[in-house]
This record gives structure tokens, sequence and C-alpha cells, in this order.
């Protein structure tokens, strides 16, 4: 064995598993990664902010890094494969590296995580605004802080401005838990009850985003439910509207709002303001009303189209989109053509298409008729297809039309209110709101129209 790696091996066998482990070298740099959903990088982007106010310094890469904190998910199967195998690397890289891991995965089976070679803590959302005191104090070998979720009142977030390298929209997160018990999914478990950022912390965090960024992107585990808590009149549209008077940011998009949350309040204030986005993101998981009943969601099919034809009605160029599952547990053919023919027959201009995949601890997991998994891959192959071509159709109905862009950071990219990138016809630099006039279709977007050439009259 390398020498520095057995030095490493042998200092994290010599402390006690519960007193203090004095030999090993305090934490001066830190690098956190994140898995999973746009509420996990914001909890990521607080831990960065908090560690760093304990003089912390971030690490460039993970490599270089004395404290190595995994904020995780759990929402299937895969990403715990993806958090366990990226544990041992980083330990097998950086052997030194103390590693912390948090978030959801955390939450639900921190004694799991903490057999895995190289972990010094774990920590779950419950305890996950105390990471910074934890990690600052007398070094702890072994250490698990998890406690009940469902008491969990605190608020971590702060505005992920690097979301997959895209530097010119920040996601601000400002919803947190869900009170939905929906029988395939874990996240309430793991993630506690529903509740929102004070709405004079969200003004000011978006002010001074404002300043930097034309648009920013308001995202939640169940962001239609912020404001919901006994006692608390004010609803997102109303937040909505005070962001719009006491702030001059330029466009705001919603993230994803469960269909019934879409109240006609909310859609109507999209509809009226050129500074929010034209897009609706709505999970409908399955056109099958008895599908959707096993699944335990709050509305039926025919409440789903309601909400999406309103939608249309006073935004006709606005982005649909939706989640949808197939393969859930006892899922015939006749529900599956069920779900088909009602997507077909609804606007939507994009589809999240997720095959189930059995989360333990969850209701969906026990239930009977769980469908082969080759059954469940040619259905997701039936709706991307089907996706695909509404797409296609979306976009070839925007040619010749002038649409509001945001210049992105990849070169010459932008991204309309409407949800699709467009090819600029020229370079531009990042971080602009401008017009575009739309002049052909690409294979995955738009392109803008090339640029007239000007002549001169010679007399």
């Amino acid at each position: 064995m390398h020498l520095d790696i057995l030095t490493c091996e042998l200092a994290r066998e010599w402390p006690v598993r519960s007193e203090p482990a004095a030999i090993i070298d305090p934490v001066e740099k830190f690098f956190v990664q994140n898995f999973g959903c746009r509420a996990t990088q914001a909890d990521g982007a607080a831990l960065e902010s908090l560690l760093s106010g304990k003089g912390l310094e971030a690490a460039a890469e993970r490599s270089h890094a004395d404290l190595v904190v995994l904020n995780t998910c759990t929402v299937t199967s895969a990403a715990d494969d993806d958090v366990r195998q990226t544990v041992r690397r980083v330990h097998r890289e950086n052997p030194c590296a103390r590693i912390l891991v948090t978030g959801c995965y955390a939450q639900r089976a921190p004694e799991e995580l903490a057999a895995l070679p190289g972990v010094e803590w774990v920590v779950g959302n419950s305890h996950k605004t105390r990471i910074a005191d934890l990690v600052s104090a007398a070094p702890y070998h072994g250490n698990i802080m998890v406690g009940d979720i469902f008491a969990q009142h605190e608020f971590l977030s702060a505005p992920v401005e690097d979301a997959a390298g895209d530097r010119t929209r920040p996601n601000l997160k400002i919803q947190d838990g869900c009170n939905n018990r929906c029988s395939f999914c874990i996240i309430p478990f793991v993630r506690g009850r529903s509740r929102s950022a004070p709405e004079g912390q969200v003004v000011e965090q978006v002010r001074n985003l404002s300043r930097r960024y034309r648009e920013v992107v308001l995202s939640g585990i169940n962001l239609g439910r912020w404001g919901r808590e006994p006692g608390s009149v004010m609803r997102l549209a109303g937040l909505l509207r005070r962001l719009l008077d006491e702030t001059e940011i330029e466009r705001l998009r919603l993230s994803s709002v469960e269909p019934m949350d879409f109240s006609d309040d909310l859609l109507g204030l999209m509809a009226a303001s050129p500074r929010m986005a034209r897009h609706v993101h709505a999970p409908l998981q399955s056109g099958s009303d008895r599908i959707l009943r096993r699944m335990h969601r709050k509305y039926r099919p025919r409440h789903y189209a309601d909400r999406i034809a309103q939608a249309r009605r006073l935004m006709p160029d606005c982005a649909v989109g939706a989640d949808v599952m197939v393969g859930f547990p006892g899922e015939t053919e006749a529900d599956f053509e069920e779900s088909r023919r009602f997507i077909e027959g609804l606007p939507f201009t994009y589809l999240h298409v997720f095959t189930y995949s059995e989360r333990p601890g969850t209701p969906a997991a026990e239930m009977p008729d769980q469908v082969p998994m080759p059954v469940r891959k040619e259905r997701n192959r039936i709706l991307r297809e089907l996706a695909a071509g509404k797409n296609l159709a979306f976009r070839r109905a925007m040619l010749g039309r002038t649409l509001g862009v945001v210049t992105l950071n990849e070169s010459g990219k932008a991204l309309s209110g409407n949800y699709l990138r467009v090819d600029l016809a020229r370079a531009a630099e990042p971080n602009l709101l401008i017009d575009v006039a739309i002049g052909g279709v690409t294979e995955n977007g738009l392109r803008e129209a090339a640029p007239v050439p000007a002549f001169t009259i010679l007399g």
C-alpha cells in the first residue's frame, strides 16, 4: 500500500467510533457534490455558503478537498447505486478525504451509508442545517445524525447559480417537503412536511439576483404549496405579484407545479405579465383514471385536462410539459392505451417519461402485478416517440414568430420563454434578454433567421 494511503487508513482506524479523533487534521478545503433534483442543488448551494461562512475554502476539484460532502438523492434504486459508487470512487481517489453523506438517501438509510469505506458522517435532511458546525468542531469518526424529518421546520436554500453549467438562469428553491402520499414516492419521508421560504427572504433573494441575471427559476419539491402553512394568507400568485412589483427581475419561470395548484388566479397572472415565462409544467404521471387512483394522486384525468385547456386558452403559445410514468404496478395494456390516448389529445410540447422503478418503503413496491421490465421499456419508447412528434409540431408552429430569449452560457445558444432552445444567427454574450425572429427548425430546437443584409444605394 502506498505510504499516504496507509497513513490515512491508519488514521481512520485509530479513533474509537464515538470519541474525538484529535490526530486527524482539521478541515480546510471542502467540495460539495449534488445528486438529483433542483431542490438538492439548492440545498448544496446553501451548504457551500454555510461552510464558507465557517472559514473553509471551496476546493476546485474533489481530489483536492479535505472534506467531500455528497448531497444525495434516493428517488430510485439507480440513484442509490450512483451514490454508493461515488463514495467508493472518492475514497479510492482521495483516501485522506473525510466523506460526509447527507440528503435524502442519508435520511432514508443512514446505517447503510455509514458502513461504506471512508464515510465519516451521515447527516440526514433533519440535521442538514447543522453540517457547517459539525465539521468545524472536534472531529469524530462514524457519526450518524438523523432525526424525525416531520419535525423539521427550518428552511435551507440558496440560489443555484451554476445549475448544470448554465450560469445565466439561477434556480431558487422557495419551498421544501410534501404533504402528499403518492404510493410510488419516498420523498415525503425524506424531505418532511411542506414548508415555505419566508416571503421577505424570497423577495430579497430575487432582488439580489436581478442585479446580475435576466431570468430566475423558482422551484420546490411541491412548489404550488408555497404559503399553504396554517396561518398563512398569501399564496404563490401573491408572492409572484410581490416579486414583479418589488424587484427588477425581467423574467420569472416556475419549474413544476401540481396540476390543481395551477389556479385561475395563477394562470391569469402568468398570462397577463410579460415578465412571466409562458411555461406550464404540471406532473401527470398517468392518463388512466384507475392508475391515478392506485397512485393516490389527488386529481382525475378530466381535472388535469381542464387546467391544461385553461392554460392554453390564456397563453396559446405556452410550453406545456409533464412528468409521465409507465409500468406502474397493475398497469394493463388497456390502462396504458387510455393514458396514451389522453396524452395524445392534450397540447403537450414535451414530456419527461419515466419507467417505474420499485422504491423500497413505498406502498407501490409491495403491490401485486408488477409489470415486466421489457413491457415498461416498450411503453416508455412509445410515449417518448409521441412526445417527440408533439415537440416537433410545436417548434414548426414557431416559424416566422419573434420570441423573447435568454442567451445562455453556451456560445450561440438561447432559451425562449416558452422553453425552446434557439441557435442564434450570430454569437451573443450570455445573460441577455433579446427578441429573435425564428427562421428554421433544428434537430432539437429552433434557429434564428439570418439577418437581412444591408444594401447601399449608390447615387
